[in-house]
């Protein structure tokens, strides 16, 4: 390692202002430059004080330069190593320009100032550094941590972060895992434009890794450069160019996986600078690795099983009861040999269709067999019949499997051709595991330096293939499996929106004494292998699927860790993964383990592809359409049941590949119908949780983004992750990863949080893959929606409630996720819109499994209607009554049918109906006086008639003179008045006669009235009967009374 305290080399560590470090060496030179000042009057000193010190030894002092001047020369002074022990140093010369330096493998001899090579056991970079050992922080480096979140005060978070710095390994330097922000500096000052290298390993994406270059005013050098890709398979080399000058050199990492798993850390190796002005003298080769060649520029590394120490010309053998690995510095003691340190496998085919179980020592092979208690390696050779051959292969007269030809399928004993109207169903079935496929490939990646080993990771055993004994418990067990391509039907390639190319699933199961860990990946076209799901301990047999949405050439990779600590030795090789099967459908080239029935041309005679939407009819072989209201859930469908039903409030696409709701819904509520229109919702919508916080502070928010209905059923919810692909603002940038579904959700980190130009999107998971249906109900397909989650609902007025199902199942949701979306009328937010999560769950679920949101929105209340308003009519003013329309309060409608405009009639006023009144109530009071004047009249001449008639009857009975008439005769006496009883008034009376007028009295009844009583009476007087009429009291000539009747 260049850089150590006891080696020559100009200053490296060069000053940027914002830096803590580095600040003191920019002033190197001018101490220096003092101290050639000073030299004589040290030396005058000396020599006052005494005459004894002797001439200076070439080892008890050292040149240097001093800084360059304008004219870019520069002197060179010989140092004493301790002044005042010595006299007669060399005098100052001219030196070399400031530019000059060697060529790698060579160091600049300050005596003849002339560049010379290395001695072997040494190496040089000529003109730069290099940093290889990492037992502790380099001379010049520095690491800190600091708490990214520095908007929001947490007491514990700036102590938490204290020892989340970057960590010497030995090997490589580590960074931190956690939410904290390590960053690992080095300034370095270059006298020529030079270059800054290193190996790095980046494989966990829930990291953000950055690299870059500050000058002297603390600008970034190379921006565009500065994030870093993840890394596929072992170490990985990064260059970035150097101008000349002050650089600081930064290594950044910031952690933020949010679902309780520790990412992986980022390591860093192998740094070296070029551009800096001379080397002094050769670096001597590390422990573990040698040189033999003068002028070198690197040392070369031990191999296993031999070592070297500092400075070696070449690497010695261990003792036979040793051993070591690659580029050890030490030998170590063998263990005695166990069980654990050899493993089985099996032997290709023979001609007799027989194997051989064979045992192999793991290698390494480090143990010994000839120690007390060692284990020997079991005998093989035992032999057994070879399984059958996998599905879609025969076997040949070699025993050798070969594919079956296109057209036939076989259970791995022979090729039988697929009968008439069936098709060859293409994939890759491995059951057998006799040998591995060529396909397939294994190797072990080391949990130590992270380098590929030449050895195999995984051993078939008939019918399983399980990982192998690695060189340590904390090795990588890989296995590959390369597919190429696929090819789907037709139907498949023309469905937009369910793309499923094709799907793998397999069977699997994880053996564990301590936390071992199972990985599966993903890579497609080469890039960088994606974790998709993990298990953690020992799992019990179970099968797992993956849906593959790209045609592309695929990657799949199982990779097993026993333990991640390293230890001496092998102690859980017993801890294993096994594979069963693994079934890959619809592969291109592939072969087939069973023939499908297929819809047939006209001639009956080939196969072709049913139209979209269409099933295939299994006794004629016909395509025919599915209903209305369905969809089909597989491709290449057969009968009449494979059209599934679509849910409540949806309706299928054309080509029946899903349900969707077209943002149209209605229903009844309490005796009248509600219609919705959700169209206004339709468009992706996106929205933050509020801030979350991890154990130290760390803030970020839960981005969702939600596509409601419409838009035919297209998944337009997006979600990327960009932590890999950063760019500058202005730039094109590709995503490495996305999500489309109808909801998704991902991590944000805000800018101003983590100091980038951009927010930072990461870990994109879908919630809602698939349209479940629409209802008020707060349950469908075992999908709860529970309403204590939130508010109270409008009285009256339900929440309309969208379900969806996620195709990703993971460990804590066999099932899948769930997502409910509460829909709410809010009236007063027609402007805007507010989505929530639950309080009692601010990541959006209270499971991790099922999701829940409330929207409340205007455009969520159902459409307007007329028993959404009323009339109210006004009084009558002027002649004119204004009708007016109003809606009922609380108003819970949206749209629909309009308020009806204010309505104008003419009218009648009160003082015209009072006229009226009047003028009728006048009329009717001199019609009635007149009638009562007519009829007392009348009345006066009967009455007159009627007392004559009494009278004359009386006359009869006493002899009295008969009357000839009942009225007043003319030229009687008209003192002879008539005298009554009873004293009524002039209105009873008129009363009375009105009475008597209504009965429409005739002329004939008074006639017989008076002739009744003429001859009942006998010359009395009358007063009033029962019958109503009056009894005139008659005055004789004497005054008096004759009679009372």
């Amino acid at each position: 390692m260049a850089g150590s305290d006891k080696r020559r080399h100009p200053p490296i560590a060069a000053g940027c202002w914002c830096l803590p470090i580095g600040i003191g060496r920019r002033r190197l030179p001018l101490l220096l430059l003092s101290l050639l000042l000073l030299l004589p009057l040290l030396w005058a000193d000396v020599a006052a004080k005494g005459e004894d010190l002797h001439a200076c030894k070439e080892s008890e002092y050292h040149y240097e330069y001093t800084a360059c001047d304008s004219l870019g020369s520069r002197w060179r002074v010989a140092v004493p190593h301790t002044p005042g022990l010595c006299t007669g140093l060399p005098d100052p010369i001219k030196g070399t320009e400031c530019s000059f330096s060697c060529r790698a493998g060579e160091f600049l001899d300050m005596k003849d100032q002339s560049c010379k090579p290395c001695a072997v056991g040494t190496y040089s970079l000529g003109t730069g550094v290099r940093f290889d050992e990492w037992d502790e922080l380099p001379h010049g480096f520095a690491s800190i941590a600091t708490n990214v979140e520095i908007d929001y005060s947490f007491t514990e978070s700036s102590e938490n972060c204290t020892m989340s710095t970057w960590v010497p390994r030995g090997e490589y330097i580590a960074s931190n895992t956690d939410e904290c922000t390590a960053t690992l500096m080095y300034a370095v000052n270059l006298k020529q434009s030079g270059t800054v290298s290193f190996e790095y390993i980046y494989p966990d994406s829930s990291i953000v890794f950055e690299f870059f270059v500050q000058n002297d005013q603390c600008q970034p050098t190379v921006e565009e450069s500065r994030w870093m890709r993840t890394t596929e398979k072992g170490w990985e080399m990064h260059s970035v160019e150097l101008s000349r000058g002050n650089n600081v050199l930064y290594w950044r990492t910031t952690a933020f996986s949010v679902w309780s798993k520790t990412p992986k850390p980022v390591l860093v190796r192998n740094i070296g600078i070029t551009g800096v002005a001379y080397t002094s003298e050769c670096f001597p080769c590390k422990a573990g690795t040698y040189t033999s060649k003068m002028g070198s520029s690197f040392c070369q590394q031990c191999p296993a099983n031999s070592f070297s120490t500092k400075g070696s010309t070449s690497c010695h053998q261990c003792e036979p009861m040793q051993y070591s690995e690659p580029g050890s510095a030490t030998c170590k003691t063998r263990p005695a040999c166990t069980d654990k340190d050899f493993f089985y496998t099996h032997t290709a085919c023979d001609t007799n269709g027989e194997t051989q179980l064979m045992y192999k020592w793991a290698e390494p092979k480090i143990c010994s067999e000839d120690l007390p208690n060692a284990v020997k390696l079991p005998p093989s050779g035992i032999k057994k019949m070879c399984p059958p051959c996998n599905p879609g292969f025969f076997k040949t007269n070699s025993s050798a499997c070969e594919p079956c030809p296109y057209g036939s399928y076989s259970n791995g004993s022979g090729c039988i051709n697929c009968p008439v109207g069936t098709e060859p169903a293409l994939g890759f079935e491995y059951k057998w595991w006799n040998t591995l496929p060529t396909n397939m490939e294994t190797t072990v990646l080391s949990g130590i330096s992270f380098e590929y080993k030449g050895m195999a990771g995984w051993e078939v055993a008939g019918d399983y293939i399980y990982t192998a004994a690695g060189a340590s418990d904390n090795d990588f067990m890989i296995l590959t499996l390369v597919v190429p391509g696929f090819s789907p039907t037709q139907s498949v390639m023309d469905d937009y929106e369910n793309k499923e190319i094709a799907r793998i699933t397999f069977v699997f199961e994880t053996i564990c004494s301590v936390n071992c860990e199972l990985y599966f990946m993903v890579g497609m076209n080469s890039r960088t292998n994606t974790p998709v799901e993990n298990w953690t301990g020992s799992k019990g047999k179970r099968s797992y699927t993956y849906i593959i949405d790209k045609n592309a050439t695929m990657s799949f990779t199982w990779a097993f860790q026993r333990t991640v600590y390293h230890e001496a030795g092998r102690k859980y090789t017993n801890d294993v993964a096994k594979l069963y099967s693994i079934n890959v459908t619809n592969v291109i080239d592939g072969v087939a383990s069973y023939c499908r029935l297929c819809a047939l041309e006209s001639s009956g005679s080939s196969c072709t592809s049913c139209p979209l939407g269409h099933y295939i009819d299994k006794d004629s072989g016909g395509c025919y359409p599915c209903a209305s209201y369905t969809y089909l859930k597989v491709h290449q469908p057969y009968g009449k049941q494979a059209c599934i039903p679509c849910g409540p409030g949806t309706k299928n696409n054309k080509i029946h590949s899903l349900c969707y709701n077209d943002c149209k819904f209605s229903i009844t509520s309490e005796g009248r119908t509600l219609k919705y229109d959700f169209s206004a919702l339709s468009n992706s919508t996106s929205f933050l949780g509020g801030p979350s916080f991890t154990s130290k502070g760390f803030k970020y928010f839960h981005h969702f983004n939600i596509s409601l209905c419409g838009n035919h059923g297209r998944k337009t919810a997006i979600c990327t992750d960009n932590v890999t692909d950063i760019r500058i603002l202005n730039k094109e940038t590709e995503f490495s990863k996305s999500t489309s579904s109808y909801v998704c959700q991902s991590i944000i980190i805000p800018s101003d949080v983590m100091g980038y130009k951009t927010v930072v999107s990461s870990q994109p998971v879908s919630l809602a893959d698939r349209f479940v249906g629409v209802t008020t109900e707060s349950t469908l397909d075992n999908i709860t929606s529970l309403a204590d989650l939130f508010s109270a609902e409008n009285v009256g007025l339900p929440d309309v409630i969208f379900f969806y199902r996620s195709n990703d199942v993971t460990q804590t949701c066999n099932v899948g996720r769930a997502t409910a979306i509460r829909v709410r009328c809010d009236p007063l937010k027609s402007q805007s819109s507010a989505l929530s999560v639950p309080s009692k769950c601010p990541e959006g679920t209270c499971d991790g499994c099922t999701f829940h949101f409330l929207w409340e929105t205007a455009e969520a209340c159902p459409l307007c209607s007329v028993d959404d308003y009323h009339a109210i009519i006004s009084a009558c003013v002027g002649g004119i009554q204004r009708t007016t329309y109003v809606w009922r309060e609380p108003k819970l409608c949206a749209g629909g049918t309009p308020l009806p405009d204010q309505n104008v009639s003419i009218c009648k006023t009160m003082d015209f109906w009072l006229k009226v009144g009047i003028s009728a109530g006048t009329c009717a009071a001199v019609l009635l006086t007149v009638m009562t004047c007519y009829f007392w009249k009348k009345n006066q001449k009967l009455e007159y008639k009627y007392s004559k008639l009494v009278m004359n009857a009386s006359a009869k009975d006493s002899e009295l003179p008969a009357a000839d008439s009942c009225a007043i005769m003319e030229g009687e006496d008209a003192e002879d008045d008539l005298i009554f009883t009873s004293k009524n008034s002039f209105f009873g009376k008129i009363k009375a006669f009105t009475s008597k007028a209504s009965l429409s009295f005739s002329q004939a009844w008074q006639d017989s009235v008076c002739r009744a009583v003429l001859n009942k009476l006998r010359g009395g007087v009358f007063q009033r009967t029962s019958d109503g009429f009056d009894s005139v009291p008659l005055k004789t000539s004497s005054g008096t009374t004759d009679m009372d009747l």
